[in-house]
Order: C-alpha cells, then sequence, then structure tokens
C-alpha cells in the first residue's frame, strides 16, 4: 500500500494540483485585500459612506448599532452584507481568471500558428517526393531519354 502511495504522489498531476492550490490560497488573500481595502472603500463613499459588511438584521428582534455589537451580544444576525462582499469577491476572482485563461488561450493559438510550417526534414523529403514525381512523369511521357534525373541537391543544414 506504501509503494502505490509513493506512486500516486509522485505522479505529476498531484504535485501539480499542490501548487495550484497554494497559489490558489495566496492569490485568495490578495483578491480579499483588494476588495476589502481597495474596492469597497470608494463604493461605500459613492453609496453615501456605507460599509456593506454592517448590512445584517437581527433574528433576535433587539436593535444593534453595527454587526460587531450584535455578535458581541450573541444576537442571531442574517449577515446580508458580508454576502454582498463574498459576491463582489467572486466577481473579481472569476473576472481575474477569465483574463488569464484568455491569455493563455491565446499564447497557444499564437504558438499553433508557428508551427503551421512544416520542419525542414519535411520540407526535403517534399521536394524528393516532387523530384521523384517529375522523374517518373519526364520517363512516361519521354521514352527517347532514358536517364535517370538528378537527385536534388542536398540542403542539409
Amino acid at each position: 500500500m506504501f509503494e502505490e502511495f509513493k506512486k500516486f504522489i509522485s505522479r505529476g498531476n498531484v504535485v501539480e494540483l499542490a501548487v495550484g492550490i497554494i497559489i490558489g490560497a495566496a492569490f485568495t488573500g490578495i483578491v480579499n485585500s483588494l476588495v476589502k481595502d481597495i474596492l469597497m472603500p470608494p463604493i461605500g463613499w459613492v453609496m453615501g459612506g456605507i460599509d456593506f459588511s454592517n448590512y445584517f438584521f437581527s433574528l433576535s428582534g433587539g436593535r444593534f448599532d453595527s454587526l460587531q455589537a450584535a455578535e458581541q451580544a450573541g444576537a442571531a444576525t442574517v449577515n446580508y452584507g458580508r454576502f454582498i462582499n463574498a459576491c463582489i469577491n467572486f466577481l473579481i476572482v472569476s473576472g481575474a481568471l477569465f483574463l488569464i485563461v484568455r491569455q493563455v488561450n491565446r499564447l497557444h493559438i499564437l504558438h499553433k500558428e508557428t508551427l503551421k510550417t512544416p520542419p525542414r526534414q519535411e520540407q526535403l523529403l517534399e521536394e524528393i517526393r516532387d523530384a521523384l514525381r517529375a522523374q517518373v512523369n519526364d520517363r512516361a511521357g519521354n521514352q527517347s531519354n532514358p536517364r535517370p534525373a538528378t537527385p536534388p541537391a542536398d540542403r542539409s543544414p
């Protein structure tokens, strides 16, 4: 069983997945800071100084000035402001990932376009094929000249 686990863990996909998760966790911290510290203050300012994280309503029936005060009092609350922040966070993350995937796809397309030209060896083989076809056609059309055509010049790099 240990050997099977060792084989599983040493596969490339597992390592790549682990790296992706670690980078994703670091990226989450950056995006959370971007939303909380950079985007939400101007949005709140435009909306009259409103802080989304303090949007809530109490299920306990009491009146609280802030979400922190309601939490300290142990009141049951529905924190829809935090949900709004999470939705904005999701939109930013998905937008950033969309832009990254879009650029990666563009690079793949550019790479495929550069591979459209055949390698030098294939070009030489095509030239040999064409020369042989021409030789066969010459023999078929001109039986009086049995001399073989000269092979193409060596153009190896």
